[in-house]
């Protein structure tokens, strides 16, 4: 499956999410269930993954964790807040950084409708 319809496909999950709790819980809560749904899909899902910072030769686990990754190729990152900043913007570029993951979802489950509160990231690094 391309990049396009496995963030497709995601999107479109996380909206099904979305769409039965409604803006205003916990991102753990969201996060539990988009996993849930995108294990129920057959994909190959982790939750929290972990990413370890490389400064020399020395490898540092520094409690940097990715929310899900999907098919190893795609960071979700997710948050429920009032609203999304460029710090949000950087954290999950860091995370694409460090383990060399190409695409990105930022989600906000806190509004609305949730195609306002998703930003599609591609990295060139």
């Amino acid at each position: 499956m391309g990049e396009d319809l496995l963030t497709r496909t995601i999107i479109g999950l996380a909206i099904d999410v979305h769409t039965a709790l409604g803006p205003g819980l916990l991102e753990s809560a969201y996060k539990e269930c988009l996993f849930y749904k995108i294990d129920k899909a057959g994909f190959q899902v982790e939750k929290e993954k972990i990413m370890p910072l490389h400064f020399e030769d020395v490898r540092l686990d520094c409690g940097y964790r990715i929310d899900i990754l999907v098919e190893d190729r795609l960071v979700l990152e997710l948050k429920s807040i009032e609203r999304l900043t460029d710090i949000h913007l950087a954290q999950t570029l860091t995370y694409m950084k460090l383990g060399g993951y190409r695409f990105g979802l930022l989600m906000n489950f806190n509004v609305l409708l949730l195609k306002d509160g998703i930003k599609r990231i591609v990295n060139g690094y």
